[in-house]
């Protein structure tokens, strides 16, 4: 495809083939720029990330020069893994314009659960063993009790202000009923209420609405106000105790802080929701996303699963990469020697 088709064009183009393109980041973006800032989203659990699914690019260099990285083949030990290094380079080392993309079949069945708990770690706790059971899970998301108040509010759902599993299974009309069964035992030990689940696509679209309105609901718990969003990613053994400290820091903010995520692999967001004329709540929220961060990392984790190192997280690329990120810099130093391509992002030259 070339870099400005959108994922949802390509599923649409592929309608009737028996295939799809499974990366959602939420948003209708581009294959190119989803390719750039290495995008995942809610499937990675299953499908992985672009890193996973972009077999081959096509990238303009700095200096001119047109290059083809990868190819259709399943594996290759030819060189080093180009490929690798432009995906999610955001735009720093060279300009991506064809990408070559894993497809999938399409899934014979599919079906969404939602479920209620009295915690969020008792939530969190059903996720890690449904993983480390190996139940192949699609899709695994977290909503704590102040994002469902947010959505009833918004949305007038009626769901139970508690913290809740929205989960999706994929494979055949046996095996997804499985999974769904095996995941309600698994909460059910651990306090699970309300359990659902459906395969009708409009039932599993009612499901999913409150996942899917969670961001904009979120924002109107201050109506006029800004959401400042944070976005860590541990080892899935480590993430109860990660959302736990990090709870910790929630009850202690003097403005409303929601937490919401693909818990599946390990990746979850705080959404502080701050007056942006307000300079004390903006240094609240960067302190509170500080905390989370360095928690993060300690746990082997990483100071961002899917929105990038831009700007903001410079220094948080050193803390995690440490000399690792002077090599970083003589990559970039030897692709744009005149820092032409989406200057001070990443890198700092």
């Amino acid at each position: 495809v070339e870099a400005g088709v959108t994922r949802m064009q390509l599923n649409q183009h592929l309608n009737g083939t028996g295939l799809f393109f499974p990366i959602d980041p939420g948003a209708d973006a581009t294959l190119g720029g989803m390719a750039a800032t290495r995008a995942s989203g809610t499937n990675a659990v299953r499908y992985g990330t672009m890193r996973e699914n972009v077999m081959g690019l096509t990238v303009v260099l700095a200096d001119g020069r047109v290059i083809h990285t990868g190819g259709r083949a399943r594996k290759s030990s030819a060189g080093y893994d180009l490929t690798r290094l432009f995906v999610g380079s955001e735009g720093t080392l060279g300009i991506i314009t064809e990408i070559t993309l894993r497809l999938y079949p399409q899934p014979e069945a599919v079906s969404a659960a939602v479920c209620a708990f009295p915690s969020v770690d008792a939530a969190v706790r059903t996720v890690i063993q449904t993983i480390q059971l190996g139940v192949p899970i699609a899709r695994c998301e977290l909503l704590d009790a102040l994002t469902i108040k947010a959505v009833n509010r918004v949305s007038k759902l009626g769901l139970r202000e508690a913290p809740m599993l929205f989960c999706e299974f994929h494979g055949t009309a046996a095996s997804v009923a499985e999974q769904a069964q095996t995941v309600q035992e698994i909460a059910k030990e651990l306090g699970g209420m309300d359990f659902e689940w459906a395969t009708k696509t409009e039932d599993r679209t009612r499901l999913w609405q409150a996942r899917y309105e969670a961001y904009p609901a979120c924002r109107q718990l201050r109506p006029g106000n800004r959401a400042f969003s944070t976005d860590v990613c541990v080892p899935i053994s480590r993430l109860a105790e990660c959302i736990a400290e990090s709870n910790k820091d929630i009850a202690k903010a003097s403005m409303p802080v929601a937490l919401f995520g693909h818990v599946g692999d390990g990746n979850f967001h705080l959404v502080v929701i701050i007056d942006p004329n307000n300079p004390a709540d903006l240094d609240e929220a960067e302190a509170l996303n500080q905390r989370v961060v360095m928690r993060a990392l300690k746990m082997g984790g990483t100071c961002t699963g899917e929105h990038g190192i831009g700007y903001g997280k410079l220094d948080f690329l050193d803390a995690e990469h440490g000399d690792a990120v002077s090599v970083m810099s003589a990559i970039k130093q030897a692709l744009d020697p005149h820092n032409l391509l989406n200057p001070g992002k990443v890198i700092r030259v």
